[in-house]
Order: C-alpha cells, then sequence, then structure tokens
C-alpha cells in the first residue's frame, strides 16, 4: 500500500510569517503531520500559485527542492509531487530527481506524474505548452522511461518525443523496483487507461458517487489489460477544515467559500468541513466508495495544533495510517 493517509502542502503563505521562516513553517508542519499519523506528504509541482488555492503573487517553491529538504526534516512519511507535471521536465531528469531523493530519505520517494494542465505557467515561463492529444503520449512515454530508469542498470530508449541512449542511473533508488509512480487525474479515457497499465497507483477527485464511478472505469480498464485493480493503491484529494466543533470548522472555512464562489451546499459537498466527530464520519464514506487512503491539504495548515487534530483524527478514521511503507 502506497499511502493511507496523505497531506499535501500547497500554499506557502502563511499570516505573521517572515519569508525567510517559510520554510521552517513547512519543515514543522511536516514533523507534526508525522509524529500525528500522516504517512505521506505531498506537495504540487508548480511554479506559479495556481488559481482556487492563491494569487500569482504568492510564494512557490520549487518541488523537489523543497522535497529534498523535508526528507532531511522527517524519518518515516513517503515524499512526492502531486504531480509532477510532464511538459516542463524531460522525464529522464525526473527520475534522476526521484531516484536522487529516494537515496536521500532512506527509501521513502514517489513518483508522482501527470500530463500539467496550467498554461498560464507555461506561458510565463516559456515553457511550450503543447495540446492535449501530445501531453497524454508524452505521459505515456514518460512513464515506460522513468519505469526503466528506476529498474535497469542502463536505459537505452526511443520514443517519439523522448530519446536515451546507454544512459545510467546511478545510485540505484533504495526501493525494490524503484519507487512507485502514482498517476494524477480523473479521466476516463486517457488518465486512467493509463494507470491501469503503468501506475502503482492513482489520485482522483470528487464527491463518493463520483470516486465509485472513477473506481468502476479504472477497474474496466485493468480487465482491458489483464491487471488486478487490487495492485493499484487509490487514494482521493481534498481539502480539509477542521476545528473542535462544527460551528468553528464552518466559520474557519468561510473565507474559503466566498473566495470560490460557492454556495454553502456545494462547498460542503465538496470540501471536508467540521468537528473530529464529523470528518471522522465524512472519511469513512469516502473510504467506502473502495479507496485505499485519503489525501488531504489543510485549511490553516500554519496552526501546528490543527494539524495535529487533523492527524489524530484521520488516523483513527483510516485504519493502519502511517504503518505501511
Amino acid at each position: 500500500m502506497l499511502t493511507r493517509l496523505g497531506l499535501q502542502i500547497p500554499s506557502f503563505t502563511f499570516p505573521d510569517v517572515a519569508p525567510d521562516a517559510v520554510f521552517d513553517t513547512v519543515a514543522a508542519i511536516a514533523a507534526t503531520a508525522e509524529s500525528s499519523g500522516f504517512d505521506s506528504l505531498w506537495v504540487m509541482d508548480h511554479f506559479f500559485q495556481i488559481p482556487g488555492v492563491g494569487g500569482l503573487d504568492e510564494p512557490m517553491f520549487e518541488a523537489y527542492t523543497l522535497l529534498g529538504a523535508l526528507a532531511a526534516r522527517t524519518t518515516r512519511v513517503r515524499l512526492g509531487a502531486l504531480v509532477t507535471g510532464v511538459t516542463y521536465r524531460n522525464p529522464a531528469l525526473v527520475a534522476k530527481q526521484v531516484t536522487t531523493l529516494d537515496v536521500l530519505s532512506g527509501g521513502r520517494a514517489v513518483l508522482g506524474i501527470g500530463a500539467a494542465w496550467f498554461e498560464r505557467e507555461h506561458e510565463g515561463l516559456g515553457f511550450t505548452f503543447p495540446p492535449l492529444a501530445e501531453r497524454f503520449a508524452r505521459l505515456e512515454e514518460a512513464l515506460q522511461l522513468c519505469r526503466a530508469m528506476f529498474t535497469q542498470d542502463t536505459t537505452s530508449f526511443q520514443g517519439r518525443y523522448y530519446q536515451l541512449r546507454d544512459a545510467p542511473n546511478r545510485p540505484a533508488p533504495l526501493q525494490p523496483g524503484g519507487p512507485p509512480i502514482l498517476v494524477g487525474g480523473s479521466g476516463e479515457r486517457r488518465t486512467l487507461r493509463l494507470v491501469a497499465k503503468y501506475a502503482d497507483a492513482c489520485n482522483l477527485f470528487g464527491d463518493p458517487a463520483t470516486i465509485r464511478h472513477k473506481l468502476a472505469v479504472l477497474e474496466r480498464h485493468c480487465a482491458d489489460v489483464g491487471r488486478d485493480p487490487a495492485t493499484i493503491t487509490k487514494t482521493r484529494l481534498g481539502t480539509l477544515c477542521i476545528a473542535d466543533t462544527d460551528e468553528e470548522a464552518r466559520r474557519r472555512a468561510e473565507p474559503l467559500r466566498q473566495a470560490r464562489g460557492m454556495t454553502a451546499e456545494a462547498f460542503e459537498a465538496m470540501v471536508t468541513v467540521g468537528s473530529p466527530q464529523t470528518v471522522a464520519e465524512r472519511a469513512a464514506e469516502l473510504l467506502a466508495t473502495g479507496l485505499d487512503g485519503l489525501v488531504f491539504n489543510l485549511v490553516g495548515a500554519g496552526d501546528l495544533d490543527t494539524v495535529a487534530l487533523a492527524g489524530r483524527t484521520l488516523a483513527t478514521a483510516v485504519p493502519a495510517a502511517g504503518t505501511d511503507r
């Protein structure tokens, strides 16, 4: 099992934290998450902050530099990007970065990868933003290439978009078979087909009904390629706002609801808001769809007591969190 309970850190904007103290805050969040029951930590692979999380003027760390630093501040949790964009990183470089992270962390790296989507980021930094079909073709080649570099002494690869010739990858990953590969996204025709063919894990989005539907689609793709879907770790990413009472949680969540321009009903269908009891009930409903684990980003993550409360609550609701590696 790749992960049962993950914490994603998508924002580095913390009230009253000076710029030179931002990383220490992130490291403290990571350490608190690890000690309170989370078994994986995730950051986004973006260079600009994305809509729905913050503005372009907000800070954003480069993912793999940050993950390497967090490897030195943690001891047990898995570490990965949710997810690496195939368009702005050569996959051979990605394989080397993830292998390095695996060695630095003592065998805790995960390769999360996807087709990328944030066009503004590409335009701003001068990366080519290919049409969707090409992005998925590149993703399929990247999945093949990275797996080969994780498992072979030297790798030669001849694809339409990527070519390697007798490329070594030393030091090799510490994990047998290399770091597990997670494909992010819920696309039914292409993304979930790639999960069935190549991935160790997938990450989905949506309410319980949507998740059930996506898992059924994944099962059909697995049947087509002769894959047991039980060999794929299936998680769902969502936002969590937790407090001691439901009323306090709703109060804390209100600025986010207003920023997203959503009705209260629509917001609480997408965002888990409530007391520990309510959050545990919502987590159980999500797991009942057939998911293996849950990944959350957290409203108010700069408050370590909130991180600890979330970890303790979810570790109880998601059995065996933090025990699988």
